[in-house]
């Protein structure tokens, strides 16, 4: 299912591209957003994960291994299931190599230019590709 990852501050940013990499990045581009989205489940702590009946581990779970090793990770199923009854997206700790307590992301899997899923980039200056054209041959 596609997903809007977006972590809530720059250094969480940083923490989540480096992948537990101490100055590795692959090259990207770093933007603001906007972000007006009704539907929003909080899963920040435990207490708010039982009441959303989600369970806490598998928001930590090693979803690249899963992946690697031919599984589904939990994380995924529980996108699709909370996804499924009418959730927009989960805002959650950061579990990342290195990240510190209150690092925090938005995860979204409805989002667009228009209310009730509203999503805009922050680009004032009108520096950022408009197409895919503009990002080159892959």
């Amino acid at each position: 299912m596609p997903a809007l990852y977006l972590a809530l501050s720059i250094e969480g940013m940083l923490i989540e591209m480096g992948y537990g990499f101490a100055r590795r990045f692959d090259p990207l581009t770093i933007c603001s957003y906007s972000v007006d989205v009704d539907g929003i489940i909080d899963l920040r702590t435990e207490p708010e994960c039982r009441a959303a009946g989600v369970d806490w581990n598998a928001l930590s779970c090693a979803w690249a291994y899963d992946v690697a090793a031919g599984r589904e990770p939990q994380t995924w199923t529980l996108a699709k299931q909370l996804h499924s009854n009418g959730a927009a997206g989960i805002i959650v700790p950061s579990f990342a190599v290195g990240a510190r307590p209150g690092m925090t992301n938005l995860v979204l899997w409805a989002w667009g230019p228009d209310l009730p899923h509203q999503v805009l980039v922050h680009d004032p200056s009108g520096r950022l590709p408009k197409d895919a054209s503009s990002w080159g041959a892959n």
